[in-house]
């Protein structure tokens, strides 16, 4: 068997699938063994949870290596979407001379564009995002929500609504 790194999670299942089978097949085996030896190995190149999942397998579920390698990326392409998500929204960040108001507004307006994310990474990465540099307004935000760890992405709208308020009557906007 080709030395072949074990699947980490962090890689795209469609990516490792061929990098697999491109070892196996770059091996002295004769055609007729190939097919077996993909099947066989599969599972002792997996780690923590694609481990978990290939363990699970119903019992003469897979007929062929081409159908494993087809619900091994259906099952784990997913975990790479939902970092890739992850991500995207902690990347978001005040600039230094952003109000408050332009930054909440440019903060949903992305979040829309990525798919479904849960209301608690919401809540944490727009107060990691807040920079406290930028406004008073925004300053005082970040330190309640550090201070007062908001959980739930109703809880953050609601402080920030009354921060804004505050800034633009302090800065005079209608």
């Amino acid at each position: 068997m080709p030395d072949v790194p074990k699947y980490d999670e962090t890689s795209y299942p469609q990516k490792y699938s061929t990098t697999y089978t491109t070892a196996v097949k770059g091996n002295d085996l004769a055609p007729h063994e190939i097919e077996s030896v993909l099947l066989k190995k599969f599972g002792e190149t997996l780690t923590r949870g694609t481990l978990m999942w290939y363990s699970l397998l119903p019992e003469h579920s897979i007929d062929s290596f081409e159908m494993l390698a087809d619900s091994f990326i259906k099952a784990h392409a997913g975990a790479r979407k939902v970092e890739a998500r992850k991500n995207d929204i902690f990347r978001i960040s005040q600039g230094e001379s952003e109000f408050l108001r332009e930054f909440v507004t440019r903060f949903q307006k992305k979040r829309m564009l990525l798919p479904t994310i849960p209301g608690e990474w919401k809540a944490e990465a727009f107060t990691k995002g807040l920079n406290s540099r930028s406004s008073n307004a925004s300053r005082k935000l970040k330190e309640s929500l550090l201070e007062f760890q908001e959980t739930t992405w109703v809880d953050v709208h609601n402080r920030y609504e009354s921060k804004i308020r505050i800034e633009d009557d302090q800065v005079g906007f209608p």
